[in-house]
């Protein structure tokens, strides 16, 4: 089983956007590939980051999902219209495999 983490810093002021922005790629990921997103913000630590997590049976099946949102343009247009929501050089993508 692969695990696959998303974080990223929210920019200061953005909150609610960003909010809203994660529920919204989540939804339209879920939709699209039939992997569940899972939206989370910490309890501990910096409490402005925001992150998301999918479970693939393989890293194929996560290769193939994440190769197909690449290259559609509605999920390209999505990320970049929601840029300004984070602080730039803050998303941190973590893969890990359970034991």
């Amino acid at each position: 089983m692969i695990a696959f983490y998303r974080t990223a810093a929210i920019a200061p002021g953005k909150l609610a956007s960003t909010l809203a922005f994660a529920k919204e790629v989540s939804a339209y990921i879920t939709a699209k590939t039939g992997s569940e997103v899972a939206v989370a913000m910490p309890v501990g630590g910096n409490p402005n980051r925001i992150g998301w997590s999918t479970r693939h049976e393989s890293l194929a099946e996560f290769d193939a999902m994440m190769m197909s949102l690449m290259t559609d343009p509605a999920y390209v247009e999505m990320l970049a219209k929601s840029a300004d929501n984070f602080i730039p050089g803050s998303v941190r993508d973590e893969i890990w495999r359970t034991v």
